[in-house]
């Protein structure tokens, strides 16, 4: 499912698109995509990047990412362990394997990999988005909360972090609801999971615990619009 209109200044759009972590990403300049599973080929006739997390089935199918790259001409950014999965699939010059700690620019945007937190991985990553306009984006994937998460809530002002609430070993409305709570986002969303229950119970925990957070539960493939106030 592409998103056809451009965003304007200060504001991005999202849509979420299988039950687990593949999220389409648009800022004014860039369009991004993560963990491609069970789309299809045609729904992204321009992309900038996509973004692996981690190997595993629901989040890495090869072939596909193949398609799509061939197809945009984009960039691809991969863990670790899905980078050397991906090497004979994709341009030399269009795959990069980043690791926790690193950081690419895609012209005004950029993508930090950071640690997670789902050992059945072998090197997943998370990956925090930092838009032209300073809108910060963090994608958890399949992580459990972790401490550093908290240091990232104090460290900086995030502005959308994508919750797991189920699906993954751990996951659950409950540790997803923590992750909210160590990293303090003006939205959170919870996502990776085929169950609105599990989203309904982390809006519920995230309402009692954290005033100053909005929490919006995502339907599969619609557009969501998010505008960053700007300071006055």
């Amino acid at each position: 499912m592409s998103i056809q209109k451009t965003p304007e200044h200060n504001t991005i759009f999202f849509t979420w698109l299988n039950s687990y972590s593949c999220v389409l990403l648009k800022t004014p300049s860039k369009t991004i995509l993560v963990d491609p599973v069970d789309v299809k080929v045609k729904d992204f006739p321009t992309l900038d990047a996509i973004l692996i997390t981690h190997e595993h089935y629901d989040h890495l199918d090869v072939p596909l990412v193949a398609s799509i790259q061939k197809n945009t001409d984009c960039e691809v950014i991969a863990d670790q362990a899905s980078t050397p999965k991906l090497q004979p699939s994709i341009p030399a010059g269009k795959l990069h394997e980043i690791r926790p700690g690193m950081k690419i620019a895609l012209g005004q945007v950029t993508l930090k990999a950071q640690k997670s937190n789902h050992p059945p991985a072998k090197a997943p990553n998370t990956y925090l988005i930092t838009t032209e306009d300073n809108i910060e984006v963090f994608h958890t994937s399949d992580s459990n909360p972790y401490p550093e998460m908290g240091t990232m809530g104090q460290n900086q002002k995030i502005d959308i972090v994508f919750c797991t609430v189920g699906v993954a070993p751990g996951a659950t409305p409950e540790t997803g609801a923590e992750i909210a709570w160590l990293t303090k986002p003006g939205l959170a969303v919870p996502y990776h999971t085929g169950s609105v229950e599990q989203q309904k119970r982390f809006e519920e925990i995230v309402k009692k615990k954290l005033k100053r957070t909005a929490c919006l539960i995502p339907e599969q493939k619609i557009i969501y619009q998010v505008t960053k106030r700007e300071d006055k």
